[in-house]
């Protein structure tokens, strides 16, 4: 058996297309050269932060071609934004507000369509995995549990509501403190913290045959 937060951390991470790049000093000096109109600011911003905000709408809608549109928009409304923002906070936290935003407004509305099936039969990065896997010196048991395990975090993850699963992704994967997620979410400390608390107690559930005893 494994253990739930590193089964956890290990299988949602590896859905990310490139790394996530902390906050970086120069953000802010980019913000205000953009906000100037230096276009090539822009871009910097766009290239630094674009993978990750992949990464986070892809956790939340579980469709390659909604979250690369999430993406898309959310740096749309970025630049036709950044006159208007004052930088309260910081810009990391800003983009992770729109793009959970949106995705929140993209789950709403696939609720309301006839069911679709997902698109991630296939995890971006399953051929690496895959290759490690059949390594000579891998263990195959080991690997197939570990395959188990992605596949049940799949699952749970799709089964939270998606306020939970956003207050989950925000804490666990993007490493956002409560009163950053509040932020985020624009709801109480309150409310972040009960949400992430079921949350929690449905992924154990889920997970539980694949946890230590």
């Amino acid at each position: 058996m494994v253990e739930c937060a590193g089964i956890f951390g290990a299988a949602v991470r590896s859905n990310d297309m490139g790394s996530h790049p902390p906050e970086a000093p120069g953000d802010a000096a980019l913000v205000d050269r953009a906000r100037a109109g230096e276009v090539a600011a822009f871009e910097a911003l766009l290239k630094r932060h674009q993978a990750a905000a992949f990464a986070l709408a892809y956790q939340m809608v579980r469709q390659r071609e909604d979250a690369q549109d999430i993406a898309q928009e959310a740096f749309v409304r970025v630049f036709r934004g950044l006159r208007d923002f004052k930088g309260q906070a910081a810009f990391k936290t800003w983009l992770h507000r729109i793009v959970v935003n949106l995705a929140l407004d993209a789950l709403r509305r696939r609720s309301r369509q006839p069911a679709a099936s997902y698109d991630d039969a296939r995890e971006p990065g399953d051929e690496a995995r895959e290759e490690v896997g059949t390594h000579p010196e891998g263990d195959p048991a080991r690997s197939l549990e570990a395959r188990e395990a992605r596949e049940a975090i799949r699952v749970a993850l799709e089964e939270l509501p998606a306020p939970q699963r956003a207050v989950l992704l925000l804490r666990e994967v993007e490493g956002l403190s409560y009163q950053e997620i509040a932020e985020v979410i624009g709801c109480a400390l309150g409310t972040v913290m009960s949400r992430l608390h079921y949350a929690r107690r449905r992924l154990r559930e889920r997970l539980r045959p694949f946890l230590k005893e």
